[in-house]
């Protein structure tokens, strides 16, 4: 494995760690500026957007995993297959759990740090899962 193989991997896992820990402002840090994510039945959306969603959630109990499944390397540009898994409870409400994969092309900074610039995230309702 390269280490910018290995970087992107622990980004991942950064990416993971913020998340449940509810802290948005590291997970932005991990998307460059003009971040694209399209996800099924929406328009795409940029980092604004993804902050109000974030907001959204702020109380939202949110758990997953992320399986890195295939990343590709071509100089300060790279692209990961993940296999995702995500479970939000609300407030005394029930867990929505919600499951696939996701295509996500990255960008090297020029301080070296790999992040975000584009995601297809095709995550859906888990087989058996509230959706």
């Amino acid at each position: 494995m390269t280490s910018d193989e290995q970087a992107i991997r622990e980004m991942v896992a950064r990416w993971m760690e913020a998340t449940k820990a509810g802290d948005t402002p590291a997970v932005l840090s991990l998307m460059t500026e003009d971040v694209v994510f399209m996800t099924p039945g929406n328009p795409p959306f940029g980092k604004e957007g993804f902050a109000a969603n974030s907001a959204g959630m702020k109380d939202m109990k949110v758990e997953g995993t992320a399986e890195v499944m295939e990343v590709n390397v071509q100089g300060d540009w790279a692209w990961m297959r993940n296999k995702l898994r995500v479970t939000v409870t609300p407030p005394g409400g029930k867990a929505m759990t919600r499951a696939g994969f996701t295509l996500t092309i990255l960008r090297k900074s020029a301080e070296g740090r790999w992040q975000i610039a584009r995601d297809a995230n095709l995550l859906a309702p888990e087989a058996g899962a509230q959706s």
